[in-house]
């Protein structure tokens, strides 16, 4: 299994289709104010399409493209009404643990898709939305959620992403050791033994992190154990139990770490998440 596989393999990126077929005129997606704090994705099949930004910033698409906004942002997506606009668009969710893969990915992400696995997979999709067979809801969804993977992994290959956990799959010497302190979130980590797997010094190893990734590789490592926690919390494991799975021997270990990160406890949290439905 390579690197990237394996920090995929633990998410759960999720997607929702809100809008498939012939467009025309304008909606306004992700607006402030509003409890949809996801973000979107477009695909253009065909036609041309003009993507506005709540700033005022304008892009027209006249091929067939994928539009990732992967944070909640308001825009608006318009069609002329005299041609054919074929557009396919979902929301995305990412868990907490995700939202570190994504961290530092732009507001904005457009891919040409004119060939390739991922152009399969969008003639998948389509076909499927035209579909009215069992589960089609579920697989048109899913397939959404493959087509975002095979997004990161284009990302991933062409550097197109100068820092963040992404970047640090991608570097030769840091990607396995990101992979395994996701995998391995219970192992008592330290710099030393993080460097040993880089086969780096611990100095050199530091600097390295910081500069690729953009935190140390103890902040790193803490904010993961803490998203891997916010994801057992969802699932009612106890704290205690969590505290072991990512590392801390107590459960009030674990407390103090997950307030100074988040400023709430975890049972405040779990109680939060379940009052504003963003589970």
């Amino acid at each position: 299994m390579d690197k990237f596989q394996k920090v995929l393999s633990s998410f759960s990126i999720s997607a929702e289709v809100i809008f498939n077929g012939d467009f025309c005129g304008g909606k306004t997606l992700g607006a402030s104010g509003t409890i949809d704090k996801l973000g979107h994705m477009h695909f253009l099949k065909s036609g041309k399409l003009t993507l506005l930004s709540a700033q005022g910033h304008k892009l027209i698409f006249d091929q067939p493209s994928l539009i990732v906004l992967p944070f909640a942002t308001e825009h608006q997506i318009i069609a002329s009404e005299t041609e054919a606009v074929e557009v396919l668009c979902a929301k995305i969710k990412f868990s907490a643990i995700e939202q570190q893969l994504i961290a530092n990915l732009p507001k904005l992400i457009c891919l040409p898709i004119d060939s390739g696995p991922m152009l399969q997979t969008v003639q998948w999709m389509f076909d499927e939305v035209d579909s009215t067979g069992l589960g089609q809801k579920s697989i048109v969804d899913k397939l959404c959620s493959i087509l975002l993977i095979q997004m990161f992994r284009q990302l991933a290959e062409k550097g197109l992403v100068m820092q963040g956990m992404l970047a640090g799959l991608s570097h030769p010497a840091l990607g396995e050791t990101l992979a395994l302190l996701q995998e391995m979130p219970e192992e008592q980590w330290t710099v030393e033994s993080m460097a040993d797997r880089a086969a780096m010094s611990r100095s050199k190893f530091a600097e390295v992190f910081r500069d690729t990734v953009g935190q140390t590789p103890n902040d790193f490592l803490t904010d993961l154990r803490v998203s891997i926690a916010q994801q057992l919390l969802k699932q009612d494991h106890p704290v205690s139990l969590i505290a072991n799975k990512v590392g801390y021997e107590h459960g009030s270990a674990l407390a103090r770490v997950f307030r100074k990160k988040t400023g709430l406890s975890p049972k405040e949290w779990l109680q939060t998440i379940h009052k504003t439905g963003l589970n």
